[in-house]
């Protein structure tokens, strides 16, 4: 069983998988967003994330796993949590990034491209 941890490369991997996204390169992250709503975010200086989530989703994954997932801040009721890439799986980080994506996409786009094994 490898470890945990997944690799930068293997993120923007991901991300590059999805329908419609923009990236919008700052200089300490990048952001990425779909349909013009915003998704995510990535710091490659701290190899962390941040991704959209419910409120509940936010509370559950931060409250059991404070050591993997931190507060980012909360918006237009959704909560984002910030994402240690060193500390999660692959599995897990797959369906928080497709979760982040899908509740920014327009309903139709989420239709035509359901989650599936990468």
């Amino acid at each position: 069983m490898s470890g945990v941890g997944v690799p930068d490369r293997q993120f923007l991997s991901m991300v590059e998988k999805l329908a419609e996204v923009t990236a919008a390169k700052a200089r300490d992250y990048t952001s990425y967003s779909v349909c013009g709503k915003r998704f995510g975010y990535y710091w490659p200086r701290t190899r962390t994330v941040g991704l959209k989530q419910t409120l509940s989703e936010q509370l559950a994954l931060v409250s059991e796993r404070p050591d993997v997932f931190e507060v980012q801040f909360t918006a237009g009721g959704f909560g984002w949590v910030v994402v240690h890439l060193r500390r999660i799986e692959l599995d897990e980080l797959t369906e928080l990034v497709y979760e982040a994506w899908r509740l920014s996409a327009p309903d139709d786009l989420v239709a035509a491209h359901p989650l599936t094994s990468q």
